[in-house]
């Protein structure tokens, strides 16, 4: 699959969007441990490449207004950023949901979302519910946000 940005190549990825979840264990942005396996279903898995970039930002923010929303779901946010960048953000930004550090890059790699060229993860969404893939957004243009209401329809769906 081609990632754009700004509608100009920019890498290339393989990513898996069905079957079962790898399942996957990272830190948070307090250094706690967190397995999916281990995470209350369903559970959207936000994606995203650099917490520090305007559309990531935004995704995060808008994903943690849903997760306050929407109680019966997990949210989980990833991306290349570490605990330390992550921890200060969510403080600036007042952001409470679990945002998880990738920065060996196994989860990338797991999922098929590293980016090569950039060593930086693809912005995707997953639906996890009993460790099976429900549903899959990679967006192929890495400026544009993910369509949050389908995401949180499945996911609804899925309770």
């Amino acid at each position: 699959m081609i990632i754009t940005r700004n509608g100009e190549t920019f890498d290339e990825i393989n990513p898996i969007t069905s079957g079962l979840a790898p399942d996957f264990t990272l830190r948070d942005q307090n250094q706690k441990a967190v397995r999916l396996s281990e995470t209350p279903s369903p559970t959207i898995i936000s994606v995203f490449p650099d917490i520090n970039t305007d559309v990531c930002s935004l995704q995060t923010k808008r994903f943690n207004v849903e997760a306050a929303a929407h109680q019966g779901i997990s949210f989980l946010s990833i991306s290349n950023n570490t605990a330390e960048e992550q921890a200060n953000w969510c403080a600036s930004e007042n952001v409470e949901m679990t945002v998880l550090s990738d920065t060996d890059n196994a989860f990338g790699s797991r999922y098929g979302l590293l980016m090569p060229q950039v060593k930086r993860l693809a912005r995707s969404v997953y639906v996890v519910k009993n460790g099976e893939i429900i549903y899959s957004q990679i967006l192929s243009e890495i400026t544009d946000e993910p369509d949050y209401a389908q995401v949180l329809a499945v996911a609804q769906a899925a309770l």
